[in-house]
């Protein structure tokens, strides 16, 4: 009997001094990180749809009437200043051209015996006058006609990319007809809208890197090289809320064409941001939660409102304090109102081990 008690008093000894320490682990495992959202000023990299453009995209119409004669040029090629395009038949201009000389040279005939007859007193001084400003019309004649000649040749203005053909040789051109359009793709124009508070919050910023923008192209891939947002309209637009801004980009490549889309990123301040990384956050119905811990040491979930969204971090514009107590891991091990035990990490350690942008 007394072997029977005394096995039992051991067997309650060992099964009190297990459960003790089953107690501690379960109390070290339960032992939960928690952090404080981080207040201060940094950047963020948003990015705007864009339109792409050249710094000069022109039509290049008829000026003259006639019959396209010659085309010496290509859809998509490469032309330099001066260089000659197309060919408007030009015997009629050339027609008029010689008929216009030869009536100067009556007019010079004409004139010259006026003024002799005019110095021997023989006609009146209105008679030479009148001879004087035919003469002149004349010669006027002349100009006029080889500037007619002159438009049958269409050359480029500048050096540029010539695009789709809107006629075909032999095609009857008339007087205004779009012939084609020629682009200069040296420089890119690339048009973006800011929202008014973004504007405000770049225009307000202190650092000299903030016109400097990246371009990333239709296929996702970033242009090689970099942007100056170079004009900012000046008003806003009412009905979106927007100021259009225009980056100008080098193209010594010819990459970018005009009428190409992409995605402008550009460095955007926060200022007095409230900075919390993603991991301490939870989603219920698309609505972001947070876990605050308690005077009590408990944890309720609070409902926050998400200002921006960087790389492993949110700015939060609504919902916790500064002051407030967030849990940062073991998530999925607590339920609301649980209280637990922690330890408190300072946010600038936190924040430091994940990519916070510079201040």
């Amino acid at each position: 009997m007394n072997r029977l008690l005394m096995l039992a008093g051991l067997w309650a000894l060992l099964c009190h001094a297990s459960c003790t320490t089953e107690k501690k682990e379960k109390e070290i495992e339960a032992k939960l990180l928690v952090t404080s959202p981080l207040k201060m000023d940094t950047t963020l990299v948003k990015e705007y749809v864009c339109q792409i453009r050249s710094i000069s995209h022109i039509e290049l119409r008829a000026q003259e009437r006639g019959y396209l004669q010659k085309i010496f040029v290509d859809e998509g090629q490469f032309v330099k200043k001066g260089q000659l395009l197309f060919q408007i038949m030009p015997k009629l201009y050339e027609a008029e051209l010689q008929k216009a000389q030869a009536e100067a040279r009556f007019a010079e005939i004409e004139y010259q015996n006026t003024k002799k007859l005019a110095d021997d007193n023989v006609v009146a001084p209105n008679e030479l006058a009148m001879a004087k400003a035919k003469l002149d019309k004349a010669k006027a004649d002349i100009s006029l006609s080889q500037v007619h000649l002159q438009f049958t040749e269409i050359r480029a203005p500048f050096d540029g990319i010539i695009d789709r053909f809107m006629v075909r040789q032999g095609s009857l051109v008339g007087e205004g007809d779009l012939l084609t359009t020629l682009s200069d793709n040296s420089k890119m124009w690339v048009y973006f809208n800011v929202p008014e508070a973004e504007y405000l919050d770049y225009k307000t910023d202190p650092r000299k890197d903030t016109t400097k923008v990246s371009l990333v192209m239709a296929n996702n891939e970033v242009f090689e090289y970099p942007g100056v947002v170079g004009t900012i309209e000046a008003d806003f637009n009412n009905e979106t809320g927007n100021l259009p801004f225009r980056a100008t980009f080098p193209n010594p490549k010819g990459l970018l064409s005009h009428g190409e889309t992409g995605n402008i990123r550009m460095l955007v301040p926060l200022k007095n941001a409230m900075i919390i990384p993603q991991k301490a956050t939870f989603e219920v119905l698309d609505k972001k939660y947070v876990y605050v811990v308690d005077k009590d040491n408990r944890v309720k979930s609070r409902e926050i409102t998400i200002g921006a969204d960087m790389e492993d971090l949110y700015a939060v514009s609504a919902g916790i304090a500064e002051t407030d107590k967030i849990l940062l891991e073991g998530i999925r091990k607590v339920k609301n109102n649980d209280k637990i035990s922690f330890d408190y990490q300072n946010p600038r350690l936190v924040m430091s081990q994940l990519k916070l942008p510079s201040e």
